[in-house]
């Protein structure tokens, strides 16, 4: 157990299965207290007793992220206050940018920029108080070089990775880091 993470709370998102279920346990796994959150509450209970527990306080949350006005209301009636948040969300469907309808971008935007933003305004405060947070923002390597045939997210996480290097620039003298992670296809 790594002992900087004890006494660290953690918020990961889309915590029921691929990067945010293996970051989640990662974290768990270094001596951070777990909270989860996604959609599907029967998944996040499985992912919470899988979760190593050296007397940590783990815990879910359940949002939809294409309800950004539940995952606020989620987030302030919890009272919870994490020092760690990892913004992960499954990617929009793929497809030839010029085929995408206007919903679809909307959709991305809302899910991918607002639900992270959301997350951010109602964290940060706690973070300053600590002088220490992390902000971890899981897009893709498609912010570097276009992936063809996704369409919709390479645009999607551009605008995600804007909004999270500006942030940085924001909240750096607060220490509070904003970092991006960008995977390849994982299975």
């Amino acid at each position: 157990m790594n002992l900087q993470l004890q006494n660290k709370n953690a918020l990961v998102c889309g915590s029921t299965q691929g990067i945010g279920r293996a970051t989640a346990l990662l974290l768990a796994e270094e001596g951070a207290n777990v909270t989860l959150l996604a959609r599907n509450e029967n998944k996040l209970k499985s992912v919470l007793q899988d979760l190593p527990n050296n007397n940590q306080n783990h815990n879910y949350l359940v949002a939809v992220f294409s309800k950004p006005n539940e995952l606020k209301e989620v987030l302030e009636t919890s009272h919870l206050q994490f020092h760690i948040l990892v913004n992960n969300t499954g990617g929009p469907a793929g497809g030839p940018i010029f085929n995408a309808t206007i919903g679809e971008f909307e959709k991305a935007f809302t899910q991918h920029l607002k639900c992270n933003h959301i997350l951010v305004q109602n964290l940060v405060p706690f973070m300053k108080t600590e002088c220490y947070g992390r902000i971890i923002n899981v897009i893709s390597t498609s912010v570097k070089q276009p992936l063809d045939g996704l369409g919709v997210s390479n645009t999607i996480r551009g605008a995600v990775a804007s909004w999270s290097k500006t942030m940085a620039n924001e909240l750096g003298e607060f220490g509070i880091t904003v970092n991006n992670v960008l995977p390849g296809a994982t299975s």
